[in-house]
C-alpha cells in the first residue's frame, strides 16, 4: 500500500522522498499541468535545512543558494536597529540557505522523479473526494481544468499537503470560508543589481505600515557581477481598500506602491531602484488562517500551509512545511502507516505551528522595526537611545524558541528522522 500525498509543492515532495528513504512508497497528486519553478525568493532555516541535507540534497542546494550570513533590520530612514548572524555564522552546524522558491521546488522534484519514478509524481490530478476503505484510503481525482474524472487511486494513508487553498481542509472544515486578510499587501520582485553590506545579508527596513524586505538568492546573476536581489514591499493598506485574491501570478502594478518608497535611498541601498527595475512583480495580500483544533480524520491529516498557513515573517513557512514531513516520516517509522503515526504527528506539530501563527500575527521580531517607529518616528542616533539591548535581545531569542531553532538546542538535538530502525511493511 502506498501513502497518496495530495500536492506538489515543496511539503509534498520533501514528504515523498522522506517516505522513499525509509521504504514506504508514496504518490505525488499535483492539481496543475505541469511543475514549474514558480514564485520568488524564500529562506530555508538551519532546521530545516539539517532534514535536506539528511535526504542528500546538500550539493545542489548549496550550488543554487546563498548561504545567508546576516539579518539586519532598519528604521525607514535606513539606520540600524538589530543584526544578527544566521547559518554557520551564528554557530549552527547547517547554513541559512536565500534561495528562489522554484529552484527550490525543482531540487526536490528532480530527485523525487529520479528515486521514485515519474510515474509516481502525477500533475492534473486535482483530489475531489476521498472515503475511507477496509485498510485505508480511496482518493478520487478530477482534472480541474475540464472537470473530467482522472480516476481514483488507492492508498494506506492520506496526507493533504495542498497549501493554503486546500481540498482536504475544505471538506473537513465547510465553513471556514476564505483565508483572513490582514489588512497589508506585498509586492514581490526580484531585481538584478549590485551586492549590498555584506553580499549575503537580509534586510528588513520600516515598520508595521510601510515595509521593505530584500536579500540575494543568487552568488551572480550574470557576467557583469550583479546579483538576483529578492525583495518584498509591503504596505498595510487603508480600511477603504478592496484586497484581492492572493496569488502569486497576479502581476503588481508599480504605480500603485512605488510612491511610498520614492524616498527610501539610504547610503547602502537603492530601494527605489531596485522596484523600478524590476522585469516583473507580484501582488500578494498578506493571509493565514486561524488555528484548527484537529489536522488529522482517520486515516488522513494535514501538513503544511494546508494545516498552518502563517504571514510570510521570520522565513518560516517552507521550512514549517519540511519539518512536518520529516516528523510524519519519523512517527511512519515508528508506528508504521497508521493513523497512530498521524496522531503522534499531530501531537507534537499542531501546537508548535499553532504557536506560531499566532507570534507571526504580532509580526514576530519584525515588532522592533514597529517599536522604533513609534518611540522614535524623526529618527535617532543610536538604536539604544530608543530600544535596549536587552529588549533587542530578548525578542530575537523569543520568536527562535517558539519557531524551534535555538542554536544551542538545535545543534544538540540528532536528526528528525534516524534511519536505525528497520522500514516498516506498508500495511503496518
Amino acid at each position: 500500500m502506498t501513502v497518496l500525498i495530495a500536492g506538489g509543492g515543496i511539503g509534498g515532495l520533501t514528504l515523498a522522498l522522506s517516505l522513499h528513504q525509509i521504504g514506504v512508497p508514496a504518490k505525488v497528486f499535483e492539481s496543475v499541468p505541469e511543475l514549474r519553478p514558480l514564485g520568488v525568493g524564500i529562506n530555508v532555516l538551519p532546521h530545516a535545512v539539517r532534514e535536506l541535507i539528511e535526504l542528500g540534497l546538500h550539493d545542489k542546494l548549496d550550488a543554487a543558494a546563498v548561504r545567508t550570513k546576516e539579518l539586519a533590520y532598519f528604521s525607514k530612514h535606513g539606520k540600524p536597529i538589530w543584526s544578527e548572524p544566521r547559518g554557520i555564522e551564528a554557530g549552527y552546524k547547517w547554513p541559512q540557505f536565500s534561495i528562489h522558491r522554484g529552484t527550490l521546488q525543482q531540487v526536490l522534484l528532480d530527485a523525487a522523479i529520479e528515486r521514485l519514478g515519474r510515474e509516481n509524481i502525477l500533475t492534473s490530478h486535482h483530489l475531489s473526494g476521498w472515503t475511507e476503505t477496509e485498510n485505508g484510503v480511496r482518493a478520487e481525482f478530477i482534472d480541474k481544468a475540464t472537470g473530467k474524472s482522472k480516476g481514483s487511486h488507492d492508498g494506506v494513508l492520506l496526507i493533504a499537503a495542498d497549501g493554503i487553498h486546500s481540498a482536504v481542509r475544505e471538506r473537513l472544515y465547510p465553513n471556514e470560508g476564505p483565508p483572513i486578510w490582514n489588512g497589508r499587501i506585498l509586492w514581490r520582485g526580484i531585481t538584478d543589481s549590485d551586492a549590498f553590506l555584506s553580499g549575503r545579508t537580509m534586510i528588513m527596513a520600516g515598520h508595521e505600515i510601510l515595509k521593505f524586505v530584500c536579500y540575494p538568492i543568487s552568488k551572480q546573476a550574470d557576467g557583469a557581477g550583479k546579483f538576483r536581489i529578492n525583495w518584498v514591499a509591503e504596505r498595510h493598506m487603508p480600511p477603504t481598500y478592496q484586497w484581492r485574491r492572493e496569488d502569486y501570478n497576479r502581476t503588481a502594478k508599480l504605480e500603485e506602491f512605488l510612491p511610498w518608497f520614492k524616498d527610501w535611498k539610504f547610503d547602502w541601498l537603492d530601494v527605489p531602484g531596485l522596484i523600478e527595475n524590476c522585469p516583473h512583480a507580484y501582488e500578494y495580500p498578506l493571509v493565514d488562517r486561524d488555528p484548527v483544533s484537529q489536522w488529522t480524520f482517520g486515516r488522513v491529516t494535514l501538513m503544511g500551509d494546508a494545516a498552518h498557513p502563517m504571514y510570510p515573517i521570520g522565513s518560516n513557512g517552507a521550512s514549517q512545511a519540511i519539518l512536518d514531513a520529516r516528523v510524519i516520516t519519523r512517527e511512519i517509522l515508528a508506528h508504521g502507516p497508521t493513523n497512530a503515526a498521524l496522531v503522534a504527528y499531530e501531537a507534537e506539530r499542531r501546537p508548535a505551528t499553532s504557536d506560531l501563527v499566532m507570534l507571526n500575527r504580532r509580526n514576530g521580531p519584525e515588532q522592533v522595526m514597529q517599536m522604533v517607529e513609534e518611540r522614535a518616528p524623526n529618527g535617532y542616533n543610536v538604536v539604544t537611545d530608543v530600544l535596549s539591548l536587552q529588549e533587542l535581545e530578548d525578542i530575537a531569542a523569543n520568536y527562535k524558541r517558539v519557531a524551534g531553532f535555538q542554536v544551542e538546542g538545535l545543534n544538540a538535538k540528532p536528526p528528525i528522522v534516524q534511519l536505525t530502525q528497520e522500514a516498516p511493511r506498508a500495511a503496518g
